[in-house]
């Protein structure tokens, strides 16, 4: 049985003036391949390699254009469209691709990129979702430590930031590595610091200790300048305080503290950190 989704190479069992109708082996089913997709010099009984998918009555129709994105596999598609109901991608066919409103993980935006994979709906059409944990990959070639490329496309208040590594491969940014600013539809550059059993990767956008300090350090001068000089707190506050003003922990916000006063940068006075 032919599906729309799939790329088939089929026979040419009849040609029209409006087409030629398209047959597999077994001669069950005729896919009308349109007059403008029709090679020249077709004859018939030739092959042609060509994608399935629905027009705009739902009837499966082919294309010898190749799609971004076939069957269960997956794509970084821009939005062309957005509507009450859902965004339209482009996926390199004349029709764009659906993307119903409650397959977004967050809000698609027309000119943006999103990560998307095609599936069937329950009527049998073809349709782009962004919740792609299950078509994500858990046998990734990397390492704890490799440094790699991830786009966030789902969160949970739980767990924390999922992502895509490459667009690929299934991995996670747990809560106590999240840094603020980070939100879903980023692309992020990461380190591995877990590959877990399951195959999947826990990330974090911070670097080693070693490497952190001076990125820390230059955010608390920041701060210190955003609040007029003067932080009104010290690096005994309350981690919840640190992690909602930085958005990394209170132990990295110790180092960058002692890192900037080693530099004689700020001064250490009543609670309070004051830049100089």
């Amino acid at each position: 049985m032919i599906r729309p989704g799939e790329i088939y190479r089929l026979k040419v069992a009849k040609i029209l003036s409006f087409g030629a109708y398209l047959t597999d082996e077994e001669d069950v089913d005729r896919i009308l391949l349109p007059r403008k997709q029709l090679p020249p010099n077709t004859r018939y009984g030739d092959e042609l390699e060509v994608f399935i998918y629905l027009d705009s009555s739902d009837r499966p129709i082919a294309t010898v254009r190749r799609p971004a994105v076939t069957l269960g596999k997956l794509a970084v598609l821009k939005v062309k469209d957005t509507s009450r109901i859902g965004a339209f991608l482009d996926w390199g066919l004349e029709k764009d691709l659906f993307l119903p409103f409650k397959e977004q993980t967050y809000k698609a935006r027309k000119g943006e990129d999103v990560l998307a994979a095609l599936y069937t709906d329950k009527s049998g059409r073809l349709c782009a979702t962004m919740r792609i944990y299950d078509y994500l990959s858990a046998r990734p070639p990397y390492a704890a430590g490799d440094e790699v490329t991830a786009r966030i496309f789902d969160k949970n208040p739980k767990y924390g930031l999922f992502a895509a590594v490459e667009d690929r491969y299934s991995a996670m940014i747990p809560n106590k590595d999240i840094q603020g600013g980070i939100d879903v539809g980023d692309v992020i550059t990461a380190r591995i610091t877990e590959v877990r059993e399951d195959g999947r990767l826990n990330l974090s956008p911070r670097k080693k200790a070693y490497q952190q300090i001076g990125p820390d350090a230059e955010l608390v001068l920041e701060k210190i300048r955003e609040y007029n000089g003067v932080l009104p707190f010290d690096d005994h506050a309350d981690p919840e305080r640190i992690k909602e003003e930085f958005g990394f922990s209170k132990a990295a916000f110790k180092r960058a503290v002692g890192h900037l006063y080693k530099e004689r940068l700020v001064e250490l006075k009543d609670g309070k950190i004051i830049g100089k």
